[in-house]
């Protein structure tokens, strides 16, 4: 056998090796991935941050986030069947605390025309409680929810001494000053911008004391609001006291009188 037929026979023992290697690696090759199915999803509205217990709702506190349509409650607030649903939260009152991720949900939130709203805007240890006003006594009309007040007990005391002819006496008590506002009649905020509201019940915000003094109070005369400013809200009740002894005027304090005199 000459040299050229030795050199070909190799090459082609070689050629069918490498054939014979490829083919084998081809069979040991995993088979492709199947597709993966792909979940029905739905946009929810969930909370962006933490929204605690009687916090009024921002529009930086919650947004949208999809969610798996098997896992979403009906209770959800979902973009396809209401998607002005965050608008329409904006403003409300949170009665339950929200963690950040939560999904909001209708029943743990308080509006401002529903049920349940002054109880949510309340603070901690603090009141509701209605008294009956007129324009004479509600300064005109002029007192709006949010507004500060002090609240007057005016009362007739007959005269003793009937026979010298003497008049009764009239006294004027302050027995709560710098208190809030809540509502005039059932409006808990000012509506279409208005300045008067004439009603005939003011809600007042008060703690537990007070609301026994005012209770105690409508049973004694007649009682009056006076409309505080803005710029003296804020003003010490010492400032407040003496101003009113000047005048003649007594202060109750939860029931007690820190001064008597007749009102001029």
């Amino acid at each position: 056998m000459n040299r050229a037929r030795i050199v070909v026979l190799t090459v082609a023992i070689c050629a069918g090796g490498v054939a014979a290697y490829l083919a084998s690696g081809s069979d040991s090759a995993p088979p492709p991935a199947a597709p993966v199915a792909q979940l029905p999803t739905v946009d929810v509205l969930v909370a962006k941050n933490d929204i605690g217990l009687g916090q009024t709702v921002k529009p930086e506190d919650v947004q949208w986030q999809t969610w798996p349509a098997a896992t979403a409650s009906a209770t959800f607030i979902r973009r396809n069947e209401r998607p002005e649903g965050a608008t329409q939260v904006i403003g409300s009152i949170a009665r339950a605390p929200f963690i950040q991720g939560e999904p909001i949900r209708d029943q743990k939130l308080v509006r401002a025309e529903g049920s349940g709203f002054m109880a949510a805007i309340l603070p901690t240890g603090m009141r509701a409680i209605s008294t009956e006003i007129s324009p004479e006594t509600g300064a005109g009309g002029f007192i709006l929810p949010n507004d500060r007040v002090d609240v007057l007990l005016t009362r007739r005391l007959k005269n003793a001494d009937q026979s010298s002819g003497a008049q009764d006496i009239v006294t004027s008590e302050i027995i709560l000053a710098n208190v809030r506002v809540l509502a005039i009649d059932q409006a808990p905020k000012e509506k279409d911008g208005q300045n008067t509201v004439v009603g005939k019940t003011v809600t007042l915000e008060l703690n537990p004391a007070q609301t026994a003094t005012l209770s105690a109070a409508r049973q004694s005369g007649t009682l009056s609001l006076a409309l505080r400013s803005i710029a003296d809200v804020k003003m010490s009740e010492i400032t407040l006291d003496d101003s009113a002894k000047r005048d003649g005027v007594s202060i109750i304090r939860y029931g007690i009188p820190s001064a008597t005199a007749k009102a001029r």
